[in-house]
């Protein structure tokens, strides 16, 4: 453990709902600060479809993202981004320039599978 984090729980790790997703839909969000995609992420029938943008034109394009599963948090109230309400914070890791590396499981799983 770092000096940065502190310990938690079980129970406070589980509060975190992250789930696996397939992204449907990508375009170009122009309008953000920073270079970013709006995304469309179906994560199964008991979450349905969730939108997101994403700061990871680095390392994706939309035709790369499309059909792609990542993991996502699905629990955070929606953010206002400009004129677009982000749902889910699809979650990544930054290389060793900083820019957004996603996280996705290994092997194809079933939509809207919780990460334990």
């Amino acid at each position: 453990m770092t000096s940065t984090t502190s310990a938690i729980t079980f129970d406070d790790f589980m509060k975190v709902d992250v789930r696996t997703g397939t992204v449907l839909r990508v375009e170009d969000f122009p309008q953000a600060r920073t270079p970013a995609y709006k995304m469309w992420i179906d994560f199964g029938d008991d979450i349905g479809e969730r939108k997101t943008s994403a700061q990871i034109t680095k390392h994706y394009t939309p035709d790369t993202l499309v059909g792609r599963q990542v993991l996502a948090v699905v629990n955070f109230p929606p953010r206002q981004i400009g004129k677009f309400m982000s749902e889910v914070l699809v979650l990544g890791v930054p290389d060793e320039a900083g820019d957004v590396v996603l996280l996705r499981p290994d092997l194809v799983v079933a939509k809207g599978a919780r990460l334990y």
